[in-house]
């Protein structure tokens, strides 16, 4: 193979893993941090930071190949999805099987330097990673899937740093759940129709014309079980500061989604960074304050 078309099939590889579309890895990672800097009393051990980081855009990387496999067969009939590499022949599917192998093996490499307690979790994480495209054939809520998916890595962070996975780790959990419902809900919204066609299952679909107002209580619900963290945990006004900033970007996004416009609902998904990054500047605040 020449060097033009190494190059080609690099690229072809990282759009396969979304590694041009980082906004899935934030949406993981910033649960992770939250977890790590609530499991940690806001001072982290940097290397199990760096691995949970490292693992979190190994396994988004291998969750995203998996999802165009378990698609493959549809991807090409939606209008938002049908120049992704598989549906184009970029790339064959033993490629792909082999490219999430690959990925999964060096994920699950890093949890091993962890303690046990991690590694057996991290078993239960893969296994939710990668059966969530599944989900999308038989389950009219995905989206509650990929929340539990997407927040694995809180009861991780739990166990990585203290050995034990508390209560709060499980409110963080239900509270990730509702947000990803949300956030991936708008996502949903912009290949509704597409969906209905092709017979994919979708929060979007199930919620129909009331998919705004769940979005919104879903917001809210991430919000509140937010706040009970932080009264559970003592947290500062600073904490409360940050879940204030996030509350405003979910205002934000009801005058983004309620016209149901595509364009709108996918800013919309997108904007669910700043969500995930005022929480965790919060957080980082109280912890801060508290250390001086």
């Amino acid at each position: 193979m020449n060097t033009p078309n190494i190059v080609k099939k690099i690229n072809s590889y990282e759009r396969l893993m979304r590694l041009d579309k980082p906004i899935g890895i934030l949406l993981l990672l910033w649960p992770t941090l939250w977890a790590l800097l609530i499991a940690s009393a806001g001072k982290p051990d940097w290397i199990i930071v760096l691995i949970f980081v490292t693992g979190t855009v190994l396994m988004r990387s291998a969750g995203c190949v998996m999802n165009d496999i378990a698609d493959s067969q549809y991807d090409g009939l939606v209008e938002r999805t049908k120049n992704r590499p598989l549906p184009n022949k970029e790339v064959t599917k033993k490629e792909a099987y082999g490219l999430a192998l690959g990925l999964s093996i060096a994920a699950f490499g890093l949890v091993c330097l962890l303690n046990t307690l991690t590694i057996q979790l991290s078993v239960l994480a893969l296994f939710l990673a990668l059966t969530y495209p599944l989900t999308k054939r038989f389950f009219v809520m995905p989206q509650a899937y990929l929340g539990v998916a997407f927040g694995f890595g809180i009861p991780m962070a739990f166990a990585a740093i203290g050995n034990s996975v508390p209560i709060v780790a499980w409110l963080l959990l239900l509270a990730n759940v509702f947000w990803a419902i949300a956030y991936d809900t708008e996502y949903a919204m912009v290949d509704r129709e597409d969906d209905l066609k092709i017979g994919i299952k979708s929060s979007a679909i199930t919620f129909g014309r009331f998919d705004v107002v769940a979005i919104m209580l879903c917001y809210g619900a991430t919000l509140l079980l937010l706040g009970i963290v932080g009264y559970q945990l003592k947290l500062s006004f600073a904490y409360y500061t940050g879940l204030a900033l996030a509350g405003a970007v979910a205002v934000y996004h009801f005058y983004l989604i309620r016209d149901r416009m595509r364009t709108k609902c996918f800013q919309a998904f997108l904007g669910n960074n700043w969500f995930g990054l005022f929480v965790f500047y919060g957080l980082l605040a109280h912890y801060l304050i508290n250390a001086y």
